[in-house]
């Protein structure tokens, strides 16, 4: 069925089984001492058993002085550190996968607030594991300092702008610093050798040291590190002859390389390299004897042309790697946003590339290669772009937890989810309520012997998500609902579609249990004079097009996602919008990707978005704001409201319920409102936690 995907093909003299490279994703699931954990070694078995011909892990420090990003990624900065790693590369083996450790140093986009600190956490940590606690609680105060620029300062080519998101302060390498971290990425691939590891990768992608040398906006050095193509070229081919010299021109060398930084894309023409580049790059790394060149784009500056958001279409950047592929012999890796195998299969069989490369989609499908492998693509969970992975990572790391995948509640604990023990023994558990979460409880409720019946108002289910997946370019969050239902349907899980979950169902029924999962509503505030004029919507009504605006004036209340996506909306049907905001900022507590990415849509349209202010009343062609902080009235020309601000839990059937004498758990919007991911995983936390 995918024949060429599933066809063996070498890298060097690496023989991979199969065309599928699970690339790096760091996901903080080792220790401070850099060698892996049990927790890592299983992730990892899981997608090697899923059918993945070659892992690499996610980013593997050289040395222990400035090249930390986390506090639990691989090292290989010690000969002490090969054994441990031995230890991982014989159980991928086992499953059937290749194992490659791809070598990293962060550069200009590290933490001053990890400069030099591993030296003394590790002999620490040996003799008093619960310093990691202790460190993990001080986080926080060393991450505020760091944005104040009360930090050491990291390691970059030269003085350069500060990375958008990165450290605030940073000093220029000195040469014999430079030299020193060559000699770091050698030592680190020849220990990588002795453990038996496959190959080795070098990071000279999304913005980190490697590639801050090979651009012309961080790197300013004069010596012979700088100043021309071939100066700025120098230190990756010195690093890539080391590794051949002293580990042998037959170890499979790879460079996952920035075809472009895509300065271009943020606006900024001529600014850092573009693929013309990018391709007299991966020229050379060729002829200094690299055996695949993993293609990829972009760094922090431009996070979302690497990290994709919802919005961007599978194979977006494909033209990337078809460039590279055309100027080079070697081997070609490419993670394309590849999300289903006929989208990969296509690309190999035009010759986009060579192999798919892909990370979320692994850790959202372990098994997403044995599916389609086995005729059965319809089975995979397909990532939705949603950033849960790289938000809750951030965000985890700080405190000592792991990187979280929306769809997936088994990351991190993949032993424990696939030895879930049979504890429901056949109880009957009735879910109210077929969205994310209703499905999410579903599932795991099924998995654990429960015998469950969703019972949902609506004739499909979707709930929230349905709304959401109406917005402009949010169609993909939709596979999330078709995915989990086709995860539940295949486990024997029983639908009841048109039908309301209400007390007397549930008396009738007479289940063990009773999980609501009914959404949310969105806010109304009775208290604004006006809100129940006929020219008010909601946002919803606008999403769902049970509300069509077209050429008016028409003010948004509240610039969340929600409000923003809606904006988007209006202004496709040719409405003028304004958008008010109470915060200081646009969209508070939203991820900053996902508000670059509607605020690169939104912008060239001139729309006003007015923060700081304060909805005060409605009228037939008009609404008062008042400023938040002088406390000033004004009026604002509008001749439809549309309310964008937020949503309250819809959990009524609860109270319905008390003195029935059955168990109940309220889950996702109906508990909290979040996103899918808090969604899925508040569904998973307490289905797990039913006895």
């Amino acid at each position: 069925m995918y024949d060429m995907m599933f066809s063996p093909m070498n890298i060097g003299t690496m023989t991979v089984k199969n065309r599928i490279v699970m690339t790096a994703a760091e996901f903080s699931l080792g220790q401070a001492n850099g060698c892996p954990t049990e927790r890592m070694i299983n992730y990892y078995e899981a997608r090697a058993r899923g059918g993945v011909g070659l892992i690499i892990p996610g980013i593997c420090r050289v040395n222990d002085m400035g090249a930390t990003s986390t506090f639990s990624q691989l090292s290989m900065a010690h000969d002490w550190q090969i054994e441990p790693m031995r230890a991982m590369v014989e159980r991928i083996h086992a499953c059937g996968a290749k194992l490659g450790i791809q070598l990293h140093h962060p550069g200009r986009q590290g933490y001053g607030s990890s400069i030099n600190s591993l030296p003394l956490v590790i002999p620490v940590q040996k003799r008093f594991p619960g310093v990691m606690k202790l460190m993990f609680k001080v986080a926080p105060t060393l991450m505020a300092l760091e944005e104040k620029g009360i930090s050491q300062s990291v390691q970059a080519p030269s003085k350069c702008e500060l990375s958008q998101h990165g450290a605030t302060r940073l000093h220029a390498m000195s040469l014999r610093a430079v030299k020193k971290l060559r000699d770091d990425f050698i030592a680190a691939a020849v220990r990588c050798k002795k453990a038996g590891v496959d190959c080795v990768e070098l990071h000279a992608t999304h913005g980190y040291i490697l590639q801050q040398f090979l651009s012309p906006n961080t790197n300013f050095r004069t010596d012979e590190y700088g100043g021309s193509f071939e100066n700025r070229f120098r230190l990756l081919r010195e690093i890539v002859e080391g590794i051949k010299e002293q580990c042998g021109k037959d170890y499979p060398l790879i460079v996952r390389l920035c075809a472009d930084e895509m300065y271009d894309r943020i606006g900024c023409p001529g600014k850092g390299y573009d693929l013309e580049y990018g391709k007299r790059v991966a020229k050379r790394l060729e002829e200094a004897g690299v055996d695949a060149i993993d293609v990829s784009s972009a760094c922090y500056d431009t996070y979302n042309f690497w990290l994709e958001p919802t919005s961007f279409e599978p194979g977006w950047r494909a033209y990337l790697a078809k460039e590279i592929k055309q100027v080079v012999s070697v081997p070609v890796i490419a993670a394309n946003y590849i999300r289903s195998p006929e989208q990969a299969e296509r690309q190999l069989q035009e010759g986009v590339q060579d192999f798919i490369g892909s990370a979320r989609t692994f850790i959202c499908d372990p098994e997403w290669a044995k599916k389609a492998e086995e005729g059965h693509p319809e089975k995979i969970r397909r990532c939705i772009g949603c950033l849960y992975c790289i938000r809750s990572f951030i965000a985890n790391a700080t405190v000592g937890g792991v990187g979280e995948c929306a769809l997936n509640p088994a990351v991190g604990i993949e032993k424990e989810y696939a030895e879930m023990p049979d504890v429901g023994q056949g109880r009957a558990v009735l879910v109210a309520g077929a969205g994310v979460a209703g499905l999410s409880a579903a599932i795991t409720l099924k998995r654990r012997g429960f015998d469950v019946t969703v019972i949902e108002k609506e004739k499909k289910p979707g709930g929230q998500v349905n709304t959401a997946a109406a917005g402009p370019y949010k169609e993909k969050l939709h596979w999330a609902v078709e995915d989990l239902f086709t995860e539940a349907s295949d486990l024997g899980v029983k639908f009841e579609f048109g039908k309301k979950a209400d007390a007397a169902l549930v008396k009738k029924r007479a289940p063990y249990a009773v999980v609501i999962a009914s959404g949310s509503t969105p806010v109304r505030p009775r208290s604004i004079p006006g809100i129940a004029l006929d020219n008010v919507c909601t946002a919803s009504e606008i999403l769902e097009k049970k509300v069509r605006l077209k050429k008016k004036k028409v003010a948004v209340i509240g610039s969340g996602l929600t409000g923003l996506e809606t904006t988007e909306a209006l202004l496709e049907q040719g409405n003028e919008v304004v958008v008010i905001e109470m915060a200081d900022t646009v969209a508070p507590g939203a991820w900053f990707q996902f508000v670059d990415d509607s605020l690169s849509r939104i912008k060239p349209h001139g729309t006003k978005i007015m923060t700081g202010t304060a909805l005060s009343a409605i009228g037939t062609d008009h609404i008062t704001v008042m400023d938040v902080k002088t406390k000033k009235r004004s009026f604002i020309p509008a001749d439809n409201v549309v309310l964008a601000m937020g949503v309250r839990p819809e959990n009524s059937l609860e109270k319905e319920l008390d003195g029935l004498g059955v168990k109940t758990l309220c889950v996702g919007d109906a508990a909290k409102g979040g996103t899918i991911g808090m969604a899925v995983h508040d569904a998973f936390s307490k289905a797990m936690q039913l006895m």
